[in-house]
């Protein structure tokens, strides 16, 4: 990875500096994640600002995902994990015992790196949420609203009912999208959302987040130098120690990570001297 900083610098110059300027929307404390027994990740402290994007970035292996996984308690499916510290949502522990993860994951809804459509039609898929926790509204308007959103109606609103297999990649994507934000969440994560996407398929969802951020919180992983500082407001770095666990050795405005970072260690991953 051969990345110039002054163009990073230029990407992320008008972004804002103070993560106190803004309501933080979830808190970690002291997160740390095993999988049978061997850390991932440890001492994760960070703090997400309402109505914005933050990205997640560092080398490979370093937990990024795990974080995000975290965030709504994805990590409860795979088997061996264990989650210690915890994770505030609008101040609640998602972890606390009296807390319903079903419910966390249709608050804090999660885009895979992947598309991953259901085999079922555009429509279904995106009212498929809304049918499983008992909607009770006008299903058809929400799953406009919910296209609409994600930039898609106007290309999908008069095949509704065909598959959702015989969309682009790139409307794939957009339709996961918009089943995540049909059931109106506060947040959304989003692993490497572009990753498998063409450079047009990209831009487009960049611009949705940007767009959506409005209404929403999101928060991002990505490997791309570029896409973070074209996106987002904020910035959490992850490195590996010397033990290979996962550890947030930065996090500020995307602007002070890019053009002012306090770590060497983030420096060099930027500039592609690691990673």
């Amino acid at each position: 990875m051969n990345v110039e900083l002054g163009d990073l610098e230029l990407l992320a110059e008008e972004k804002p500096t103070h993560v106190e300027e803004e309501r933080t929307i979830i808190r970690t404390v002291n997160l740390a994640v095993s999988y049978n027994g061997r850390y991932a990740i440890k001492d994760i402290n960070i703090s997400i600002p309402k109505n914005s994007i933050t990205a997640i970035i560092g080398p490979s292996g370093c937990g990024k995902t795990t974080l995000l996984r975290c965030l709504n308690r994805m990590n409860d499916l795979i088997r061996g994990a264990r989650v210690e510290g915890k994770v505030l949502f609008n101040g609640k522990n998602i972890y606390d015992s009296d807390v319903d993860s079903y419910y966390i994951r249709s608050r804090i809804g999660m885009v895979f790196q992947k598309p991953n459509p259901f085999p079922k039609s555009i429509f279904e898929n995106v009212a498929f949420g809304l049918k499983i926790n008992g909607y009770k509204g006008d299903v058809a308007k929400r799953v406009e609203e919910a296209l609409k959103l994600a930039a898609l109606w106007d290309e999908v609103k008069d095949r509704l009912n065909h598959s959702a297999y015989e969309l682009s990649g790139g409307q794939q994507q957009r339709l996961c999208i918009a089943r995540a934000l049909a059931v109106e969440p506060e947040v959304l994560l989003m692993d490497e959302p572009a990753a498998s996407l063409d450079p047009v398929s990209t831009a487009r969802i960049e611009e949705l987040m940007i767009q959506l951020k409005e209404r929403y919180t999101i928060v991002i992983v990505t490997h791309n130098m570029q896409q973070a500082a074209r996106v987002s407001d904020y910035t959490a770095v992850m490195m590996p120690d010397e033990h290979g666990v996962g550890r947030l050795i930065e996090f500020s405005s995307t602007r002070e990570i890019f053009t002012n970072p306090r770590e060497r260690r983030t420096e060099d991953y930027i500039r592609g001297r690691i990673g």
